[in-house]
């Protein structure tokens, strides 16, 4: 048990938080629980609170659309929220998809597919691209662009309202990453993650590395899906200061040096440490 606890402490609470946030929301349509209702571009917690997706807000103030008050406040709210914890955390704590894509990788690595394919052929920038082609999209034809396809609200309201369209989309990334790119639709595509992204850039809480401890062993470096964040890795004492990291942890479990751990940023030393 403590073997699986210290290896896998932090996979078991994000899978927890996933489950128990969709286990809610279907309470919610199901059975009328009033903890939280909606789904995740726009919630309601306890009845009171509201949450919006602030991407979801973009786009629909793009296309020209009345920005509610209760919009506006529940997208301030999620977006500091994500400003302290780390913009991308929504991705590995809360996403549907990354139960999806996380599996995709396990059987990646089970079958050695990363030592076929040395190298990506495609740029972790497309996500930018597509980030600001939903945007104009979105004012140029008047709809939520990114929100009319999103494979993300389809698994999501698959699971919480029947799955429909959503066993479509959930087939299609898995077999994308698996065979076709390496995190392909997380770390090359999204643009919500590109979004949140942007947003982690200016969060609280940070990946700390230790080069005293580091015995570049790279192990961390196999297991993260953001791989690029931990260039520090086996070099200098760094924070990972990239909005590209998504707070998985998986790094943290899995180096047996202890050289890798969240920590709260410092500020004062951004200037010596250069973004």
């Amino acid at each position: 048990m403590n073997f699986i606890w210290n290896n896998y402490r932090y996979l078991i609470m994000r899978r927890f938080t996933q489950i128990s946030i969709l286990v809610l929301y279907f309470g919610a349509n199901a059975w009328g629980w009033n903890i939280l209702m909606g789904n995740l571009s726009s919630s309601i917690l306890f009845g009171t609170i509201p949450l919006s997706d602030p991407y979801a807000a973009l786009q629909i103030f793009a296309a020209g659309a009345v920005i509610t008050t209760d919009l506006l406040i529940g997208a301030g709210i999620i977006t500091l929220f994500y400003m302290t914890v780390g913009g991308r955390a929504f991705c590995s704590w809360v996403c549907p998809i990354n139960i999806i894509t996380d599996f995709s990788a396990y059987v990646r690595r089970t079958l050695h597919f990363d030592s076929v394919q040395k190298r990506q052929p495609s740029s972790r920038n497309i996500r930018y691209w597509v980030l600001v082609m939903s945007l104009v999209i979105s004012f140029i034809l008047g709809i939520t662009a990114f929100e009319f396809i999103s494979p993300i609200s389809m698994v999501h309201r698959g699971l919480v309202f029947g799955l429909g369209l959503g066993w479509a989309a959930m087939l299609i990334i898995f077999l994308f990453d698996l065979f076709v790119l390496k995190n392909g639709w997380c770390g090359h595509i999204c643009p919500l993650g590109a979004f949140y992204s942007v947003v982690g850039k200016f969060s609280l809480i940070k990946v700390q590395h230790d080069a005293e401890k580091c015995t570049g062993c790279m192990e961390c470096k196999i297991v993260c899906p953001e791989k690029q964040v931990l260039f520090m890795v086996d070099k200098e004492s760094l924070p990972v200061l990239s909005g590209e990291c998504t707070s998985c942890a998986r790094c943290i479990e899995i180096c047996n040096d202890d050289a890798l751990y969240f920590s709260i940023r410092n500020f004062r030393n951004l200037k010596n440490i250069g973004e």
